[in-house]
């Protein structure tokens, strides 16, 4: 496994929601990422994974693990880490295709 593909692992997905589509008209795009990865590592990933933009901030969110309830069975829900990564550069084509899909 090479360098890239490694630290490409730290970005799982990205995040589609109101508030994220709101980010993305500012450049600034919400992806669930890895609990482990420190904000160097995920700027690295971001720049390797989107070439062409340079990220200028990264500010990580953490929800921690909970419990839901179905009925009698009660699940519990892993902890989850999102990022808010600020960009200069061409905007991401997947966040625009969505926002034009969300408005239309």
């Amino acid at each position: 496994m090479s360098v890239n593909n490694h630290i490409l692992q730290y970005l799982i997905r990205p995040v589609f929601s109101e508030k994220s589509y709101g980010l993305a008209q500012m450049q600034q795009y919400v992806f669930e990422v890895s609990l482990v990865a420190n904000k160097i590592q995920l700027k690295q990933a971001f720049e390797i994974a989107f070439p062409g933009r340079k990220v200028t901030a990264v500010k990580l969110l953490k929800t921690g693990a909970s419990s839901k309830r179905f009925g009698k069975r009660t699940v519990t829900v892993a902890a989850k880490r999102k990022a808010i990564f600020s960009v200069h550069g061409d905007p991401l084509t997947i966040f625009n295709a969505e926002v034009a899909n969300y408005a239309g």
